[in-house]
């Protein structure tokens, strides 16, 4: 039997390179039509992958000056130990927090009843239809759906039939449905939001198959998201306007009443003058001067509230406005089809350095047994 020499000696268990590099030159064409295969299955699935379009934007929320300065002596402490966050004041979303309104159930489902144009069709559909009645697959998640997620579809399909719908909300808790949910899980991959605290801008991108409907999602999402911000940041503002706005037309009415009601009285009383109807008259015109001052005190605050909500709406400066993607985003063909060649390299290699090193294990544990002289 002809002995193979081993790539490790038998005195320090070192790797010869020389072996190795000896071992590889003789399988090289296992190598290369490994190689070969893996390329070729890169090539079709770079090719058989849909394109993915991304559009996005850039902008800078513009916080309150109370908020600025807080921030600007919290970057100064932090470097001496001391957290200045509860002095900022306000009541604002940091843009740090912007993520997890994106995430939320509220936006996501929001962003499910988003309206869409399809390029070249002025039909309007919604996110959620078109990815429910219109959008195919591609043939890799295909055929992932009826192989590896068949049972799970199995499973789904059991449970669609026997259980039954979920009863209505009465309260005021948010339903997701499994199909909602779906939905979601495929938002979570599409819809990508980063805050640069260095440079205080945020920069939201949205991933479609089409440019156009990116557009329009990325368009829509930041307009979702600034509604948000502004909404929570004027919160404490409106609900103090609309409690103005209900004490102001109480007063307003009552003072319009004592108005009338005097009115009618100096009508009534014109030519008489008489101790008794001085000291009504006195007396409705006291109460007149009262609620007038009170009606006039309502409206200066009234305003007041109405500018205090103008005050505190955030304002977004668009750096980079959203446009039409001309280029595809994903996917990237070139690098898919070197990763396959890598990814085929490694088997290759792995495949004759297992084998050999299986092959002198075998052949050492032959020679011992042959050497033993009780075998």
């Amino acid at each position: 039997m002809e002995k193979t020499e081993l790539p490790i000696t038998k005195n320090n268990e070192e790797i010869d390179l020389l072996e190795l590099a000896k071992t590889v030159w003789l399988k090289r064409r296992i190598i290369f039509i490994t190689i070969l295969l893996f390329s070729i299955l890169g090539v079709l699935v770079a090719l058989v992958l849909q394109n993915e379009y991304t559009a996005g934007s850039t902008f800078v929320p513009q916080t309150s000056e109370q908020g600025k300065v807080g921030g600007n002596l919290g970057g100064l402490a932090s470097l001496a130990g001391i957290n200045l966050g509860g002095l900022s004041g306000g009541s604002e979303i940091p843009p740090s927090l912007y993520p997890k309104i994106v995430s939320s159930v509220k936006f996501r489902k929001d962003l499910l009843n988003a309206t869409l144009n399809i390029q070249g069709d002025s039909q309007k559909i919604s996110y959620q239809y078109y990815y429910d009645s219109i959008h195919r697959l591609g043939l890799i998640p295909l055929f992932a759906k009826y192989t590896i997620g068949l049972p799970g579809l199995f499973i789904k399909n059991i449970r669609g039939n026997n259980v039954m719908e979920s009863p209505s909300n009465d309260h005021g808790l948010i339903n997701v449905s499994e199909s909602e949910f779906e939905h979601f899980k495929r938002l979570d991959n599409q819809v990508s939001i980063e805050f640069n605290e260095k440079e205080g801008f945020v920069s939201l991108s949205f991933s479609m198959p089409e440019p156009l409907m990116a557009a329009q999602m990325a368009r829509y999402a930041e307009e979702l998201l600034q509604k948000e911000v502004i909404e929570f940041k004027i919160q404490s503002a409106r609900e103090h306007l609309k409690y103005t706005e209900e004490r102001f037309e109480e007063k307003k009415i009552e003072f319009e009443g004592i108005q009338k009601k005097l009115a009618i009285f100096r009508d009534r009383n014109q030519n008489l003058s008489s101790a008794m109807i001085l000291n009504q008259l006195e007396k409705l015109e006291a109460e007149y001067n009262f609620a007038f001052s009170i009606y006039t005190e309502l409206a200066k605050q009234l305003e007041q509230a109405k500018l205090q909500v103008s005050k505190d709406t955030p304002i977004f400066s668009i750096i980079q406005p959203v446009t039409i993607p001309i280029e595809k985003s994903a996917p990237r063909r070139p690098l898919i089809v070197i990763v396959f060649v890598l990814l085929g390299l490694v088997i290759a290699f792995g495949y004759i350095f297992g084998r050999e090193f299986v092959l002198s294990v075998k052949e050492q544990w032959e020679i011992k047994n042959n050497s033993d002289p009780e075998s």
